[in-house]
């Protein structure tokens, strides 16, 4: 299972950031949060991979000193008007078509910022699609290579289609760094690779690989309000904070139906402290131990969006509202397992359509208030 590709954060800093000295505080994961005692049960760990090792913190100082007129002639290809409002026409389509809510989100936003997180969803939607798509039989390697190349392509003013050219377009507009999107690819190469993660830890890189990148690659976009710009690297975790959290939700929610693809994307060290193991999870029998288990994976995915609340607060205020459509949607589908009894072996969580609709104002009203920030 790769990305569900929510930009939400997901899915996700140019001239509105102003003080850049905050760049160099170092990334890391704030706390050590472990769920309520019981007796006989583990306590599991919310630690992941340090922010240091994964070189966050350079994106970030990439990205806060990114200006337009930094980039250099050979990636600033012409478009013709009408031929990139087609591109970016048809990013809006897919954005619509695939992630409902999230759009409707988006159109709150200014224009030119629709259109560049339109162009980064269709992208990584793309990019996800390469190993989870209906070709992804052919995945290889060598395909992921050729993606790579492409994507340097794209970043060099050399685009290959009209999809292509969206992403181009935003490269030139909004100080972008390349390195989130090698990193999504990167996540692809671990899932044709893995189909078991040995702890957290492993499954915490994983995360950030395929769902964490797309916060990187949406602040700058999103932008952050001028009176939080100080902020910016506790936003960024914020951000990154969202992508995790997405992930671990994806996985929670899909446990039965990656078990029918041969994968298991628990922590293998943690199933067996629960005396749990994959052939519990083939059998798709829903146990006491199962039922413990869950509530464990889903105080954690829960930690991950209470911390990213606080930059959700902080962002632009045109671009708050998609971002806590985003969280309160996927925390609410962490309340469906709960009300499937702990059931995602044979049932699918899911988030009705007259909820989703009822959250929207819901969100707008968090989005528009500032008295939830930390």
């Amino acid at each position: 299972m790769a990305s569900a590709v929510s930009i939400l954060g997901k899915s996700c800093l140019g001239s509105v950031i102003n003080n850049r000295r905050n760049c160099d505080r170092e990334f890391t994961i704030t706390a050590r949060v472990v769920a309520p005692k019981k007796p006989n049960l583990p306590e599991l760990s919310i630690k992941g991979i340090p922010h240091t090792d994964l070189r966050v913190r350079e994106i970030v100082q990439r990205q806060l000193r990114i200006r337009p007129d930094d980039f250099s002639v050979c990636r600033k290809p012409e478009f013709h008007p009408e031929f990139l409002e087609d591109a970016y026409d048809r990013c809006r389509d897919i954005c619509a078509e695939y992630a409902k809510t999230f759009y409707l989100g988006t159109r709150l936003m200014t224009e030119e910022r629709q259109k560049a997180i339109w162009a980064i969803y269709v992208w990584c939607r793309r990019t996800d699609e390469l190993v989870d798509g209906p070709n992804a039989i052919h995945m290889s390697d060598a395909v992921l290579d050729r993606w790579e190349e492409r994507l340097h392509d794209l970043f060099n003013g050399r685009p290959f289609d009209m999809l292509d050219a969206a992403l181009t377009h935003t490269v030139q507009k909004f100080p972008l760094d390349i390195k989130p999107f090698r990193d999504m690819i990167e996540g692809m190469r671990m899932d044709i690779k893995k189909s078991r993660y040995e702890n957290f830890q492993e499954l915490y890189l994983y995360c950030y690989y395929v769902a964490g990148t797309v916060g990187l690659m949406s602040v700058p976009v999103m932008g952050i309000a001028p009176e939080s710009s100080s902020d910016a690297p506790n936003i960024y975790n914020s951000a990154l904070s969202l992508g995790i959290g997405n992930q671990l939700t994806n996985i929670l929610r899909d446990v039965g139906e990656d078990a029918l693809r041969g994968r298991v994307y628990l922590p293998q060290d943690e199933l067996s402290q629960f005396g749990l193991c994959d052939k519990d999870i083939y059998s798709r029998r829903i146990t006491n131990n199962w039922r413990e288990f869950m509530k464990r994976q889903i105080t954690r995915a829960r930690f991950y969006f209470n911390q990213a609340e606080e930059g959700a607060s902080k962002l632009d205020k045109d671009s708050r509202w998609p971002v806590w459509s985003s969280l309160l949607l996927y925390r609410s589908i962490l309340d469906a397992i709960e009300e499937n009894d702990y059931d995602n072996l044979t049932k699918r969580a899911y988030v009705g359509r007259t909820k989703k609709l009822l959250m929207l104002p819901f969100s707008y009203t968090r989005s528009v208030s500032t008295s939830f920030a930390f």
